[in-house]
């Protein structure tokens, strides 16, 4: 049996994996799942079509799976789909998906999600991702692999962030952010690449390099968006070991929904 803190409240229909911990005064509703090794903190409520997957730690106050804040939600029972290794903390507010979108709200594996988050419905985040204290994410909003989102930052709806991209302290983006590339301001503008976050992630210098020479064609050559896309392209002829970085920046701005910070 789940190791459940008596004066928890569980519904009989949750499905929790017996290794599971639940503390203290915290809510688990009946269409919830959690798998194995997971640890729900006191005074946390998981409710709505939520499953949770393995090794994801809850702290205490956290709000999982309640209903979008979005006056069109009639109660349909749409989701909310966390995978595995999470850290959520304090105070996290995680909203349920709607038909509007794909019905689904995801959090993907082994992202840190830190105190005052909030992630609105239909958000799609990827892996490894960091969100520092307060952030906040509007509606539909997708995060790639190893986005650093800084604290105070909040994301207008729809936008979406590329891989390894970072958001700096207090940023408001408002179109979309092109992966590798750092944003800051209100509105949020370019300011350079991730350079440090490439480093830590592996990235050789020359690689780096590569994806900066993208950055200028992008953002520093003057050239119109059409003609910079096409730099881009004959870029990754001449730079074999950074070809799939320079693809992915070139690929993210052609499918761009909101159009780049520029």
């Amino acid at each position: 049996m789940a190791l459940i803190h008596p004066t928890a409240l569980v519904d009989p229909k949750a499905q929790l994996d017996a290794s599971v911990e639940v503390g203290a005064y915290s809510i688990i509703g009946p269409d919830v799942a959690i798998g194995a090794g997971s640890k729900i903190g006191p005074h946390v409520v998981v409710e709505g079509h939520t499953t949770i997957g393995s090794g994801n730690t809850i702290f205490q106050f956290a709000s999982i799976g309640a209903a979008p804040q979005d006056k069109k939600y009639a109660g349909e029972p749409t989701r909310l789909e966390i995978g595995d290794r999470n850290t959520i903390r304090e105070f996290v507010t995680i909203n349920l998906g709607t038909v509007q979108d794909g019905g689904v709200t995801r959090i993907g594996n082994d992202n840190w999600i830190m105190a005052y988050v909030h992630i609105a419905h239909d958000c799609q985040l990827a892996h490894h991702i960091t969100m520092s204290n307060n952030a906040t994410l509007g509606g539909h909003v997708h995060l790639g692999d190893w986005v650093v989102i800084g604290g105070f930052t909040t994301v207008h709806q729809f936008c979406h962030i590329g891989a390894y991209a970072m958001t700096a302290f207090t940023a408001a983006v408002a179109q979309d952010v092109p992966p590798f590339i750092t944003a800051a301001g209100n509105r949020a503008a370019p300011a350079g690449i991730n350079s440090v976050g490439l480093q830590r992630r592996g990235f050789t210098s020359e690689q780096i390099m590569a994806i900066k020479r993208g950055y200028k064609l992008i953002y520093r050559s003057g050239l119109p968006l059409e003609e910079a896309k096409a730099a881009l392209l004959a870029e990754e002829l001449k730079s074999p070991d950074a070809a799939i970085y320079l693809r992915q920046l070139r690929e993210f701005i052609e499918a761009s929904p909101r159009g780049i910070i520029r």
